[in-house]
């Protein structure tokens, strides 16, 4: 079963200047999308929900210093991201 990976405008344009920022972590963000199209509950992934003025939301990890956060559909099968960068600046 794989999942859905819905990429808004807005996170888009954080994905590029993230990137941007930090090519060094090119491949392991690529590495964490197809995990997240494979099976977002992977061990690695270290998805958890979110609380307080985030919630409703999930965070998943790119390393230990850098997260997504993304709204996960699992009944639909669908996963909308909804911000990319350190852990301080999607908290």
């Amino acid at each position: 079963m794989t999942f859905k990976l819905i990429f808004p405008t807005p996170y888009q344009k954080r994905e590029r200047s993230f990137l941007k920022k930090h090519s060094e972590l090119r491949q392991r963000y690529f590495k964490t999308l197809l995990l997240l199209e494979q099976n977002p509950l992977h061990p690695s992934l270290r998805l958890h929900p979110m609380r307080g003025r985030l919630t409703g939301l999930h965070s998943v990890s790119i390393s230990m210093r850098y997260r997504i956060t993304l709204e996960l559909e699992l009944r639909e099968q669908e996963i909308v991201f909804v911000n990319i960068g350190s852990h301080g600046e999607v908290y």
